[in-house]
């Protein structure tokens, strides 16, 4: 028998999907060689997810890519009138204003970033990625398959099947990326440990052509929610529009009972499903597509085994509910990119990468909890109605009559729906999910300092602050009269270091730092008279540092170090510290 081929990388990433364009992208641009595997020919053939948040187009930002996105997304002024309606063309019995466009919401949206939360569905998202990743010197093998994979102290042997030749080959790398979605052959071969429960609830998504402008147009949104007879989400009866393109592309979705199977997936099903959500049978619906999915509450608990990671879906797996999906498996690629690069070139010890698991672990788990939880600020607005699950058209139309009716029962019932209304907003809007992620891990070295305690819900709200372990915050600065956004001076695949006017003895530190690691940390100054001045005096609201002081950003935008004053001997105290993170 003749020895299989074999073709030869640093990072091989199994899957091309929101965490594996990802990572093929970061990993290109840091120079690293790297082949990106779709078992599939083409990207993703549905729209899938849709939401993209602050923090995942804080990456594209990254990567030079939030313009493209930009243009190709759905903007966030047109995402947010979500309608509680009997159908689309029904009568509505309420109104959110959801995804961050309440104007208390959208301010605090706005000042924890120059990026916004847009509509970018999957599809048109993942050819942004990979298209930068092929150009940047990935390469993207369509059509191919991870079967098997076995590794060592040296590197990963993984075989792979070309589906259009047959051929089986061998693709050694130095690390395996799975990024292989929600039934991760990766993880699986892994046998990495799994929490929750999978298939608890089954859904419709039926992908269709229709004009809906003179239902949309004027309550601009991109879910339309439907309380309807028959068996929606976990036995809810609802139904959803969500809008792919403003106005004439919607994904309809409606919910099937698992335990009497999957329905007939045909056209004219999809159609009826379509017609059932709009509430009007005349209007030309075209159905472009038809699947189901489960509702899923399964997180990882490790993520990793030696030389082999898992990112996405295959650690994560929830309800669309928040929004967090795509957004959180963009984020895992982003944590991960950084330390491989640094440990490929030599810049770092392979420890390094035991961080991800630290970093990222926690953060799997909280999402996959808030989506479930989410889920359950559902079944109140049937109890508001009075209504057992799925219930039949007679008992809806009972309740939405004494809704309306001019009695102490309407009165009491009014009340209870619009509570139950007003608190599915958790459902979109947990910006601090979204931003306030606080890593605990030997690539984070705190300041002595206790962490501060957030004044209000950090699942609600983002709280800025520059203690190691979070998010750089957001400001404002200006280079002359040019205003630069302080997010547009870090990343890039390197460490950043903040300084004050008084700042200069940091600029030798770092180059102290740089020659005796082979690191390089860029120093940028904020203040009067230096690189980039504070005239709006945002970073002096939110640096938490002296004029003295330093802030240590990581390639992620994550802090890694402050300093709030200078020490005696900034470069011993600079290379103590980048000695503890590489």
């Amino acid at each position: 028998m003749s020895t299989p081929n074999i073709v030869e990388t640093d990072v091989l990433i199994a899957g091309a999907g929101p965490s594996g364009a990802t990572a093929g992208a970061l990993l290109a641009t840091y120079g690293v060689r790297c082949i990106v595997l779709n078992k599939y020919g083409s990207v993703a053939n549905t729209p899938r997810a849709h939401i993209t948040n602050q923090r995942a187009m804080e990456v594209l930002r990254s990567l030079g890519l939030e313009d493209e996105a930009r243009r190709a997304a759905t903007p966030q002024r047109l995402m947010g009138e979500h309608v509680w309606a009997t159908s689309m063309s029904g009568p509505e019995l309420g109104r959110l204003r959801t995804w961050y466009t309440h104007p208390h919401f959208q301010a605090e949206h706005d000042l924890a970033s120059p990026t916004s939360v847009c509509d970018l569905p999957q599809d048109l998202l993942e050819p942004i990625l990979l298209g930068a990743a092929t150009k940047r010197g990935a390469t993207l093998r369509v059509n191919t398959e991870l079967l098997s994979f076995t590794q060592d102290d040296d590197g990963v042997r993984t075989t792979v099947l070309d589906r259009v030749t047959g051929e089986e080959y061998v693709i050694a790398s130095k690390y395996l990326i799975g990024a292989d979605g929600g039934n991760s052959p990766v993880m699986e071969q892994l046998g990495l440990p799994l929490e929750g429960e999978m298939g608890l609830g089954g859904s419709i998504n039926v992908v269709f052509d229709a004009d809906l402008t003179h239902l949309a147009a004027h309550r601009p949104g991109d879910m339309y929610w439907f309380v309807q007879p028959g068996v929606g989400h976990d036995g809810n009866g609802i139904g959803v529009l969500r809008m792919v393109r403003p106005w004439n592309k919607w994904i309809g979705v409606w919910g099937y009972d698992l335990e009497q199977g999957t329905p007939d997936l045909t056209p004219e099903l999809g159609r009826s499903i379509a017609h059932q959500l709009i509430g009007d049978q005349s209007v030309p619906v075209q159905v472009e597509s038809i699947s189901t999915w489960a509702v899923n509450h399964v997180y990882a608990t490790q993520n990793h085994r030696g030389r082999v990671f898992c990112v996405g879906d295959a650690v994560h797996r929830h309800s669309p509910m928040n929004g967090l999906g795509s957004n959180t498996s963009v984020q895992d690629s982003f944590n991960l990119s950084w330390k491989l690069a640094l440990v490929l070139k030599g810049q770092a010890d392979p420890s390094l990468l035991t961080t991800y698991a630290d970093e990222r672990l926690p953060v799997a788990r909280q999402i996959v909890q808030r989506a479930t939880a989410s889920n359950g600020l559902m079944p109140p607005l049937f109890m508001a109605l009075h209504l057992p699950p799925a219930a039949g058209p007679e008992a809806l139309q009972a309740a939405l009559d004494t809704l309306e009716s001019p009695t102490p029962e309407g009165a009491e019932m009014r009340a209870a729906f619009d509570k139950a209304i007003e608190g599915t907003l958790m459902c979109f809007n947990t910006h601090g999910v979204e931003t306030n992620q606080s890593y605990r891990s030997a690539a984070v070295v705190t300041d002595g300092v206790p962490a501060p305690v957030a004044p209000r819900d950090e699942e609600v709200y983002y709280f800025a602050t520059t203690y190691p372990g979070r998010h750089l915050p957001h400001a404002w600065l200006l280079r002359g009269q040019e205003k630069v956004a302080l997010l547009d001076l870090v990343s890039r695949g390197r460490f950043t270091l903040l300084v004050g006017v008084q700042g200069n003895a940091w600029r030798a530190a770092a180059a102290d730092v740089a020659a005796a690691t082979g690191v390089e940390v860029d120093v940028v100054s904020i203040g009067r008279g230096c690189d980039y001045e504070d005239r709006y005096g945002d970073w002096a609201q939110v640096s938490e540092i002296g004029e003295s002081g330093a802030v240590l950003v990581r390639p992620d935008h994550i802090v890694g170090w402050r300093a709030v004053e200078q020490p005696e001997d900034p470069t011993a105290a600079l290379l103590r510290t980048m000695g503890s993170i590489l």
